[in-house]
């Protein structure tokens, strides 16, 4: 982005590039810069707290008279949450004949379905795996994780970006489910610790890595951290 903020400046065009790691955007050296110590993936700090998001705005749009290449700091940090994990049911075991992890993602498709329309369907599945899709995106990692070789297991599209539409169908269904905007990470960690879905996304992910998978294919299916 701080590349791409040059780019535009030189066409005579203002930019200021809000970033969480300081030690990026520093090196990145945009025109503007406002280092925000906030959690990645949330740029503006605080889920649903207008009045902080527009303090952020305004320090942001604060550094567009800047004659001179300039990092400011935004003058109040926001916390990850630890190890805070959301508290959110899953639903019961309803079909003995289907594996657990496709159970539970049928299970949770009507909370899904709210958590779409309370978004207006900015948030969800749907960049390359539609919802009504994910239970048979899901089977290929379960097909993995048994044992069968990566590019044979049915995989609908890129592995890292299917994983990221099974991630964004739970996460979305757990915020129809909870009364709060959870901290940050806090709905990953529910997601690879508590489902039976994102167990088998780590399990498959350690099975692509012994199949000597190129990392890319494997690596990106959970955090870095996993």
């Amino acid at each position: 982005m701080s590349t791409l903020a040059h780019v535009i400046e030189a066409e005579g065009i203002a930019t200021v590039a809000l970033g969480s790691i300081r030690k990026q955007i520093e090196s990145g050296a945009p025109p503007r810069g406002l280092w925000c110590d906030f959690p990645l993936g949330r740029p503006l700090g605080k889920p649903g707290d207008a009045e902080f998001q527009h303090r952020v705005l305004e320090a942001a749009f604060g550094l567009l008279d800047a004659s001179e290449p300039v990092l400011a700091v935004f003058d109040e940090s926001v916390l990850d949450g630890g190890d805070e994990m959301l508290s959110c049911p899953l639903p019961p075991p309803h079909d003995p004949d289907a594996h657990p992890a496709i159970d539970e993602a049928r299970g949770l498709r009507a909370a899904y379905d709210r958590g779409a329309e309370m978004t207006d369907g900015r948030f969800g599945a749907g960049r390359v795996v539609a919802a009504d899709d994910i239970p048979a995106a899901i089977e290929a990692f379960i097909r993995i994780a048994e044992g069968t070789p990566w590019k044979d297991a049915g995989i609908p599209g890129m592995p890292m970006r299917v994983a990221h539409d099974i991630r964004s169908y739970y996460e979305t269904a757990a915020l129809a489910m909870v009364d709060h905007a959870p901290a940050a990470w806090a709905s990953t960690r529910w997601f690879f610790d508590q489902t039976e879905t994102g167990k088998v996304l780590l399990a498959a992910r350690q099975a692509m890595q012994d199949q000597d998978a190129p990392q890319p294919m494997w690596f990106y299916l959970a955090p870095g951290d996993r």
